[in-house]
């Protein structure tokens, strides 16, 4: 995976101190850590529902030491933005053609060197949606590696790593437990993310 703010070493330290203070300003509180055999993960990202996730969701991940990559929308990694949203830890998604995002992500996550957590916000878009996309939990899957349910609840200031979820298989069963724990999560626009 290519170079980024998570491994760039001095840059790293100074965010990192940066984030410590902003959140601690603003009121936010961080809270979990990664447990050791989690190191490869998925983190779910959720609720999504504003633009202002993406910087608060790196603020935590420098607080939390994480070496996070991101999927978001092709046209955000236009000119002149890609190469620094690429930095910022983002991969491309081009939603209108069609691939094996699931078997390529899988094989990132196997393949890389070292510790790597790839965030994924199961809506898939900012907008309301009661449904939540599974790719998340078939990139796991596929992976054998764990799903860490990360959250940011804006109506308390928490953010953070919740449980280590293994899946199981049986999708309709671990999306209810995943969802479970989402069910009091308060996103920035709170009215468009259901948990249920």
């Amino acid at each position: 995976m290519q170079r980024t703010l998570f491994t760039t070493p001095v840059v790293n330290a100074l965010l990192r101190a940066g984030s410590r203070a902003f959140l601690k300003l603003n009121g936010w509180q961080v809270q979990g850590e990664l447990p050791a055999h989690a190191h490869k993960a998925v983190l779910i990202a959720a609720p999504h529902t504003s633009n202002w996730d993406l910087p608060y969701t790196l603020m935590v991940a420098l607080c939390l030491r994480l070496n996070i990559h991101w999927m978001g929308k092709a046209s955000i990694f236009s000119f002149p933005f890609g190469a620094v949203m690429r930095w910022l830890g983002g991969i491309a998604v081009d939603r209108s053609k069609s691939g094996n995002l699931v078997a390529a992500s899988a094989a990132a996550l196997v393949a890389a060197d070292g510790p790597v957590q790839l965030v994924v916000p199961p809506e898939g878009t900012r907008g309301k949606t009661r449904h939540w996309k599974t790719g998340f939990y078939y990139i796991a899957l596929e992976a054998k590696v764990p799903i860490v349910l990360a959250y940011m609840d804006y109506e308390r200031k928490v953010s953070g790593l919740g449980p280590v979820f293994t899946p199981s298989g049986d999708i309709e069963a671990d999306m209810a437990v995943i969802k479970k724990f989402y069910a009091g999560v308060k996103g920035r626009n709170a009215d468009q993310f259901a948990a249920d």
